[in-house]
């Protein structure tokens, strides 16, 4: 997610269950496990109908000003901590650097951060780290660059008491290698290194761990058209399927990035333009009815349930490109709830029980006077 432009998490009335993520004393578990395998546990989180999730600027404030955790209004449900980087793009090791006063003046200490978490989970808030960002390219290239990533990340969490983990991988930091091109047995390292991280890490910390992403439509939707590497389309176009499928009964929120995308396609073959509320219709529908990879009917990426998807925004305008006012966003979940108010698109059914929103950020949002979580919220 662009630190200056994106938008994300915001899901439309989440109430939680406040307990971090612990992990189980011993040593840890074998970082191993083939695409595809591995036990459901997402069923297990409590994240109820319909919520709202947004990304908190903690280590950067990016012109809309820090925001402390004590201070995140109660609308958010879910708050992912943007972001943890690496070292280097292949290292797999996770550095968290909160904001410093130079950029941050009004940041708080670590003990008032680690309280004010303490306070939100009480709550009923999860609060998760989120990985990479627009910034932060994290390519798990080897088996080392995959243990560091385990390590660092539950370090973190451990250090923070956090429920989870979010998923923000972007620019280069997944493609699929050439001839990589069955959904459910991918072979690039990037991809199965990922896979593995996600599932050590799901395991380390059982049913009540939090797992979510936030690809951009490049990396999913894309996948209608173009999948796989050495195709002749860039190889990143669906790479984030792989991952999604494997991870699919761990993965808690898939809040695709609906912005800062340039048209897509969508299952009328029509292409569709972000900032309406067609593009967010098309986009979920696919999500929720599955589609085949680069048109081939025996390399099809199944359907998620609702429960497992979130539309993602930008909060405000200067948030990100494809900004969507309030009443088209409320078109859009009109249309997928309950088949009303739909525009050209008509979706294949209807999604009562669609999670709610993503929006970047928490931050802008506050610097717009709320705008994106008081209308949202009770909607």
């Amino acid at each position: 997610m662009s630190r200056i432009r994106t938008a994300l998490v915001a899901l439309a009335g989440l109430v939680l269950v406040a307990a971090p993520a612990s992990a189980t004393p011993g040593p840890e578990p074998a970082i191993s496990g083939q695409a595809g395998t591995g036990p459901a546990s997402a069923e297990a989180v409590d994240i109820p109908g319909h919520a709202l999730v947004g990304y908190l600027h903690a280590s950067f404030a990016n012109g809309s000003g820090y925001v402390r955790m004590a201070d995140v209004p109660a609308e958010w449900d879910v708050i992912d901590l943007a972001f943890a980087e690496p070292t280097s793009p292949t290292s797999g090791q996770l550095e968290f650097n909160r904001c410093q006063a130079a950029e941050c003046p009004n940041v708080e200490s670590d003990e008032e951060f680690i309280a004010g978490i303490r306070a939100k989970q009480a709550e009923g808030k999860k609060v998760l780290l989120s990985v990479g960002g627009a910034n932060g390219q994290v390519r798990l290239e080897t088996t080392a660059a995959r243990d560091a990533f385990v390590a660092s990340a539950a370090e973190i969490i451990d250090r923070y008491g956090l429920d989870g983990l979010d998923v923000d991988f972007e620019g280069h930091s997944l493609e699929l290698a050439p001839g990589d091109t069955d959904l459910k047995h991918p072979t690039t390292p990037v991809v199965v290194n990922l896979i593995d991280a996600l599932r050590a890490l799901n395991d380390r910390y059982g049913a009540d761990f939090v797992l979510t992403m936030a690809p951009e439509t490049f990396f999913v939707q894309v996948g209608y058209q173009h999948y796989g590497g050495g195709t002749g389309a860039d190889p990143r176009a669906g790479a984030y399927l792989p991952v999604i499928d494997a991870l699919r009964d761990q993965l808690d929120l898939l809040h695709v990035q609906n912005y800062n995308s340039g048209p897509v396609m969508g299952l009328d073959d029509q292409y569709h333009t972000m900032g309406t509320a067609d593009f967010h219709v098309a986009m979920i529908d696919m999500l929720l009815t599955g589609f085949p990879l680069a048109g081939n009917p025996d390399n099809t990426f199944a359907p998620l349930a609702p429960e497992q998807v979130a539309i993602g925004l930008p909060a405000a305008n200067p948030a990100g490109n494809g900004f969507t006012p309030v009443p088209e966003v409320h078109k859009a979940l009109d249309c997928l709830r309950a088949g009303t108010n739909c525009g050209p698109y008509q979706p294949h059914g209807t999604y009562p029980n669609l999670r709610g929103l993503m929006a970047w950020s928490i931050n802008w949002d506050v610097y717009h006077g709320d705008e994106f979580a008081k209308a949202h919220d009770a909607y």
